[in-house]
């Protein structure tokens, strides 16, 4: 019978239940693969031979060396490494890396995200872990990458996730210097799209910044880091977290926040992807962008349309409450000079 990934219900307590102490073996708490994973890079199986071809979605989830029953009756997938050929390393988080990797018997290509359960039981990040998992594997969206499923060894937990071949979206900016206002406009209404999905999911997504986009093979942004989200259908947050850059001034004054947190760092992100860098950096120091983004100390370019200045500026408002709401953005003139159709960018 077919196999399918078990649902959220399973993996979140699967997750639950994990030994995540540290390994007296343990030799060091680098990200770098030890032995363990790189016997699995052979000659034979090189980047080469990994190819970033179009995935049929179902078929990582039909092939399966070893499968069990959920509480419904489900079949649902086992995975282990040896199921997999893993290729290049794609990227490097704080607590993990990315490699390419292709499923042995679908040959459906993905990406393994390998992270130490030293390191995660060390920085006390297991529960977050937890909610990134249980967030994620509820989301499809295309702009969303997409968390098939996860497994763990006695070190490392992994992480299987759709491929996304051009890579981050923040080396694609530092190269290029700066987006076109086309370019940009159209990864601004695919944000908004996928913002505008979370919301309705309830699901405050709290680090959005060019280090957490991906780009595929054709063009597509995705949304690729769910560390710092939270599923708040009616409570208002209070934990500082993100990227100082995209904090929004209820959040370094210490007061609640709500989804309104997400609009204003669409706004900070539409003006790096036209500017190269954020609006309140400060060289000087933490404490000065603080203050700046406590002020709204906004300065946009000349080299910004007005149209362009026009959308950052109501984004980027002190009150959430005066913020541009994400239906507002794709009908925003800005938007609709430059992507025929932005609900479906």
């Amino acid at each position: 019978m077919p196999v399918r990934l078990p649902d959220v219900s399973v993996v979140v307590n699967q997750l639950k239940s994990l030994n995540i102490e540290k390994n007296s073996t343990t030799t060091s708490s680098s990200n770098k693969p030890t032995a363990a994973i790189q016997p699995k890079i052979t000659k034979k199986q090189s980047n080469k031979n990994i190819k970033a071809t179009k995935n049929p979605e179902p078929a990582i989830a039909k092939t399966s060396t070893a499968s069990n029953q959920t509480n419904s009756g489900e079949a649902t997938v086992n995975w282990k490494l040896s199921d997999f050929d893993l290729g290049k390393p794609l990227g490097k988080g704080k607590f993990g890396r990315a490699y390419l990797a292709r499923e042995k018997k679908s040959s459906f290509v993905c990406a393994i995200k390998v992270m130490y359960k030293d390191e995660l039981k060390e920085n006390k990040i297991e529960k977050q872990l937890r909610r990134e998992v249980e967030i994620q594997t509820h989301l499809r969206h295309p702009n969303i990458v997409r968390l098939y499923g996860y497994f763990h060894d006695e070190k490392r937990v992994y992480l299987i996730l759709e491929y996304a071949a051009q890579g981050e979206m923040y080396k694609i900016l530092q190269s290029k210097g700066q987006f076109t206002e086309p370019e940009a406009a159209n990864y601004i209404a695919q944000m908004t799209n996928a913002l505008a999905y979370l919301h309705k999911k309830h699901v405050i997504h709290r680090d959005i910044k060019p280090e957490n986009l991906l780009l595929s093979a054709d063009g597509k942004l995705k949304i690729a880091d769910f560390g710092w989200s939270v599923h708040a259908p009616t409570s208002r947050r209070k934990t500082l977290c993100g990227t100082l850059d995209y904090l929004p001034p209820e959040m370094v004054e210490g007061k609640d926040h709500n989804n309104a947190v997400d609009l204003w760092s669409l706004g900070v992100l539409c003006f790096e992807f036209l500017v190269g860098s954020p609006p309140f950096e400060d060289l000087s120091g933490s404490a000065a962008t603080y203050r700046r983004i406590a002020k709204v100390d906004l300065q946009i370019p000349e080299t910004i349309s007005k149209e362009a200045a026009d959308l950052i500026t109501k984004l980027l408002q002190y009150n959430p409450l005066e913020r541009l709401s994400l239906d507002l953005v794709l009908e925003h003139p800005w938007i609709r000079k430059h992507v025929p159709d932005p609900y479906k960018a």
